[in-house]
């Protein structure tokens, strides 16, 4: 097959044209380059690079021609930015969603467009995880916009008889993500000897899913999921404060370096879900958070220096002090 991958020099995106490159299919990328996009995420992956915006109707139409189908991590998805400035977010996780559906209906391509666990809003301790039919109740900007580009998604397939579908998976960790990111920003602090700033109390849960078992459940839903479905897939529940300390462990830095701080608006305690339905397909994810998962993704940041460092200066530093320079006093 002949893939689309949009936004492919981002985090999952370059994993997953990564994971299909080594499957023998033809990987075509379109990306927009914005700050959390790097062509070195594709080093070593044989593609056709196409430089676009998922919200510009010829962009997408130059980028999808001849492709068998097309895969949509073009997304603007960091909940604090959303929080600072909620339009981009709607731009390309909302309009960019309805471009390339506009495009599938013409050309009858199938459509996997990438969500996010988020979309269900907040699950109180002790009850089970969401299934796909649970109501949407997003908190964020970010999560808001994203469920409003599976709406789209929904809306097509009944309207117009397109074949797309969505999957909605749980917080993705492992190399190459952009230092923003819970993970990646607390590694490469600790490594630093920078403060990790923590909210609130520490005791919100997420789903941790390796990027690896992200990649092959996608590809999964790819070739099996049905039209107008969505497929949650779900990660390792734990609390944000074990991880913390989890880091110190691994990356050997002072406990000192944990600062509570001023919650993020909104906050979210916990997400968990349900992803039977994509099990029944065939998915079993093959990484253990706590037994190689997280260990091999702080070796990789603690080998990888030339990687995030250049990063984290320039747009990157102008973010993290009008995120956390008030907050850390």
């Amino acid at each position: 097959m002949k893939i689309l991958v949009t936004g492919g020099a981002g985090f999952i995106g370059s994993h997953f044209a990564r994971h299909l490159a080594t499957r023998g299919e033809e990987v075509v990328v379109l990306d927009k380059l914005t700050y959390a996009g790097n062509r070195a995420n594709l080093e070593g992956v044989e593609h056709d690079f196409h430089h676009g915006d998922i919200a510009d109707p010829e962009a997408v139409a130059r980028a999808a021609e001849g492709c068998d189908a097309i895969v949509n991590f073009a997304a603007e998805t960091h909940v604090d930015r959303s929080i600072l400035g909620p339009a981009e977010f709607i731009l390309t996780d909302v309009l960019g969603a309805q471009v390339l559906l506009d495009h599938t209906r013409r050309s009858g391509q199938r459509l996997v467009h990438v969500s996010t666990d988020e979309v269900y809003g907040d699950i109180p301790l002790g009850d089970p995880g969401c299934t796909e039919e649970a109501p949407l109740r997003p908190s964020s900007p970010y999560s808001a916009s994203k469920a409003g580009g599976e709406l789209q998604v929904f809306a097509y397939v009944r309207t117009y008889g397109v074949d797309a579908l969505v999957t909605r998976g749980a917080n993705t960790y492992g190399p190459h993500q952009y230092p923003e990111k819970f993970l990646p920003l607390f590694i490469t602090n600790a490594f630093d000897g920078e403060p990790l700033p923590v909210y609130g109390d520490g005791k919100q849960r997420r789903e941790w899913l390796h990027v690896d078992d992200h990649c092959a459940a996608i590809e999964l839903a790819l070739h099996q999921g049905k039209a107008g479905e969505a497929y949650n897939i779900s990660g390792q529940e734990r609390e944000n404060l074990e991880v913390v300390r989890r880091i110190l462990d691994l990356t050997g830095a002072s406990p000192d370096l944990v600062r509570h701080v001023e919650d993020r608006p909104g906050h979210d305690r916990r997400y968990a879900i349900d992803s039977s339905k994509l099990r029944d397909l065939g998915w079993t994810p093959a990484h253990s958070f706590d037994a190689t998962g997280l260990e091999e993704t702080v070796e990789w940041y603690r080998a990888n220096r030339e990687w995030w460092e250049p990063i984290k200066s320039g747009e990157y530093r102008r973010y993290y002090e009008t995120q956390y320079a008030a907050r850390l006093g």
